[in-house]
C-alpha cells in the first residue's frame, strides 16, 4: 500500500472531522437541510432548471435540447447555474426543490400546481412521459430502456463517487480504493461494450433516455472528458462504446446540452445560464464582458 504506513482502525463511533481534506471538504457534511436563506430565480418559461454541467446535470440539458430539436416548444426552459463548490445547493430555495441538495433540480410551472422533480433519472422519465418522447410506450422495448436507465443510476456512484473521487479528488492516493473502483468501472465499460456490439443504442435501435443518461458519464469517459483517466483505464479498447459515444457527441442537441450551466473548461464551451435558444450564439466570456 502506498497511502500510509499506519493501518487505519475505524473507531467505535464515527465523528465528523471537518478537516478531512479533499476538493469538496468545504461543502460535505453529514446532515441535511438549508444552511442559508436564498430564493431561487424564476424565468419566463414553464420549465425552470437549477443545475451545473456535471454528468448528472448534462443529462437533463441534453434531454431538453433534444426535445426542442423534435419541435416540442413546451420544453423551452430557463437553466440557472448552481455553483455547488460555493454551497448554492444548500440555499433554502434549492432545498425546497430538492431536499437532498444535489443537482439537477427541476420545477415545472406549466400546470395549475407547480411540480418539483429531483434526481436526474426521475427528471428524464418525467420529461419523456410529459412529451411522449425518447421512452418506448410499452412492452420489452420499454423494459429494456428503463433497465439501462436504472443501470446507470446504480453504476454511476462507482464511477463518480468511487473511482472519480479517489483517482482525481481525494487528498492523497489510496491504492486499494483506486484499484477497487477502477476494476468495477472497467467491468461496467465491458458491460456496455458487449451490449453495444449488437445494438446501435442501449435500448435497441432507437435513441432513448437510457443513452441520454449513460452518455454524460461513460461516453464522456470514453471520449477523454472525465477525470483525465482515459489512458489509465485504456478506454480506447472499448470499440463499441467509442462508436456509440462519438455518434451521440455529434448530435447538435448533445453539443448544446453539454454547454449549458458549464462553468469550467474552455470559455468558448460555456453557457453559464440558458434562457433562450439564441443564447448559444454568444459565448460566455462575451456575456461577462457585456455585463461589465
Amino acid at each position: 500500500m502506498n497511502d500510509s504506513s499506519t493501518p487505519y482502525t475505524p473507531p467505535s463511533v464515527w465523528t465528523w472531522d471537518k478537516a478531512n481534506g479533499g476538493k469538496f471538504a468545504n461543502i460535505n457534511r453529514p446532515v441535511a437541510g438549508a444552511t442559508h436563506e436564498k430564493e431561487l430565480p424564476v424565468g419566463r418559461h414553464p420549465l425552470q432548471l437549477y443545475s451545473l454541467a456535471t454528468p448528472n446535470g448534462v443529462k437533463v440539458t441534453v434531454m431538453l435540447e433534444e426535445l426542442l430539436a423534435l419541435g416540442h416548444s413546451g420544453a423551452e426552459y430557463d437553466a440557472w447555474l448552481v455553483r455547488i463548490n460555493e454551497g448554492d445547493q444548500f440555499g433554502s430555495g434549492f432545498v425546497a426543490v430538492n431536499p437532498n441538495s444535489k443537482i439537477p433540480a427541476l420545477m415545472d410551472h406549466s400546470g395549475a400546481k407547480p411540480v418539483r422533480v429531483f434526481e436526474s433519472g426521475a427528471i428524464l422519465m418525467y420529461l419523456a412521459e410529459k412529451f411522449d418522447a425518447f421512452l418506448p410506450k410499452e412492452g420489452p422495448d420499454r423494459a429494456e430502456c428503463l433497465s439501462w436507465l436504472f443501470w446507470q443510476m446504480g453504476s454511476a456512484p462507482y464511477l463518480g463517487g468511487g473511482f472519480g473521487h479517489f483517482y482525481a479528488y481525494a487528498p492523497f492516493k489510496i491504492e486499494y480504493a483506486i484499484d477497487r473502483f477502477a476494476m468495477e468501472v472497467k467491468r461496467e465499460l465491458d458491460v456496455l461494450d458487449q451490449r453495444l456490439a449488437d445494438h446501435a443504442y442501449l435500448a435497441g435501435d432507437e435513441y432513448t433516455i437510457a443513452d441520454i443518461a449513460v452518455w454524460p458519464w461513460y461516453g464522456a469517459l470514453a471520449l477523454g472528458h472525465l477525470y483525465s483517466a482515459g489512458e489509465f483505464l485504456q478506454v480506447q479498447g472499448y470499440a463499441n462504446v467509442q462508436r456509440w459515444a462519438q455518434q451521440i457527441a455529434q448530435r447538435p442537441a448533445a453539443k448544446r446540452g453539454r454547454m449549458v450551466n458549464r462553468a469550467f473548461g474552455d470559455p468558448a464551451s460555456q453557457l453559464l445560464e440558458r434562457h433562450d435558444a439564441s443564447d448559444f450564439q454568444t459565448r460566455t466570456q462575451d456575456k461577462v464582458l457585456a455585463k461589465g
